[in-house]
């Protein structure tokens, strides 16, 4: 009996020194790393899962001509709280009088605290309603963009060449004609292509300026000649200077931008809503000079394509639940997915100081 005292004594104290020594351990771990390692990339993770998800949100809503809505994440703070406990069980067990077990308990609580908000009034018009400044066209095209879909999703006009222009707000009636722009930016994204294009953004007599300059030694070549024959300019010429319409003389050719909602207004052509919707008058059906019904993809197809489903779809990149039905973008789906991610960084863009006060990589 003396011996099995002497086992329990032994054991207790055993776990008593177990569990003050976890105690101290844990005590002296500097939880503020781990915590930072695994939590940041999972907010980071959630951040610009919410913010596509919220653009494509958008775009579906302009389709159904419905109201869009920018919600804002401004902070995120979390705090973690790290806990520890103590105590001593009792099991009642026969042949023995009791038997005292230590036990320990450690938990991290988390407690954080998101600030987000509409974006609205100035920051809206700012944002979303003025038009993409040619500095951040040029921006887009150093980053390493097609000129090709820069050019398409940010443009409404090239001098007289038409890229839907009606497309930057709600669906027209009338189907667009922009065969003549589209042949004019492919012919420009040959030359990028070929290491034989540059842009340059600059400001010359007060007027903002977005430079196209072709290489010397492809002055002649077949997409630069075709590209001045567009536009109307001499055949050999290297530098083409474009600047916002003005009622003043100027010697730059017509660039129109569009806003960033016209850029959203414009890609939510590429929604392929469902049949019944069509039917039921849900959306506009554009018809083209001769009546019939003018297909959407002719003009998006080459950018972006958003599918729909009465069911969760399978291989996607990003999907919403709008109006009873999936929207989606699949995951195989590269040149929409280029096209959706361009559009996030012109939604960044717009957010920030868009001004037009300096030159880029210009003289």
């Amino acid at each position: 009996m003396a011996s099995l005292t002497k086992l329990l004594q032994f054991k207790y104290s055993a776990g008593l020194l177990l569990v003050i020594s976890s105690s101290v351990f844990f005590g002296c771990i500097k939880f503020g790393p781990v915590f930072l390692k695994s939590e940041r990339s999972q907010y980071n993770q959630a951040i610009q899962k919410t913010n596509d998800e919220q653009l494509l949100l958008n775009l579906v809503r302009l389709k159904y001509h419905d109201t869009p809505l920018f919600m804002e994440v401004h902070s995120i703070a979390s705090q973690f709280t790290f806990h520890k406990n103590f105590g001593i069980s009792t099991q009642l067990q026969a042949g023995a009088k009791g038997i005292f077990t230590p036990d320990a308990g450690t938990f991290v609580e988390e407690s954080p605290t998101i600030s987000y908000s509409p974006l609205h009034g100035e920051d809206f018009v700012k944002g979303v309603l003025t038009a993409i400044s040619l500095k951040t066209i040029v921006l887009l095209f150093h980053s390493g963009w097609s000129i090709e879909r820069v050019f398409k999703v940010c443009l409404q006009r090239i001098d007289k060449l038409k890229n839907a222009p009606g497309a930057s707000g709600p669906t027209p009636k009338i189907a667009p004609k922009t065969g003549k722009f589209f042949k004019a930016a492919k012919f420009l994204g040959q030359l990028q292509s070929q290491g034989a294009l540059d842009l340059v953004y600059r400001v010359s007599d007060g007027e903002p300026q977005l430079v196209i300059q072709i290489s010397e030694a492809f002055k002649n070549s077949q997409p630069a000649s075709q590209f001045a024959r567009l536009i109307n300019a001499p055949m050999g010429q290297t530098s083409f200077a474009f600047g916002v319409p003005s009622v003043k003389a100027k010697q730059s050719i017509d660039i129109v931008t569009r806003s960033l909602l016209g850029v959203m207004f414009y890609l939510s052509e590429a929604v392929e809503v469902p049949k019944k919707d069509i039917v039921e008058g849900r959306v506009t059906v554009t018809k083209t000079d001769e009546g019939e019904v003018f297909d959407w993809a002719e003009v998006t197809g080459e950018l972006l394509r958003i599918h729909s489903s009465p069911k969760p779809p399978e291989d996607v990149n990003l999907l919403i639940f709008y109006r009873n039905f999936w929207f989606y973008i699949n995951d195989s789906d590269l040149i929409s997915k280029s096209t959706f991610s361009l559009l996030a960084q012109i939604y960044s863009l717009q957010a920030g100081d868009g001004g037009e006060d300096e030159n880029i990589y210009g003289d």
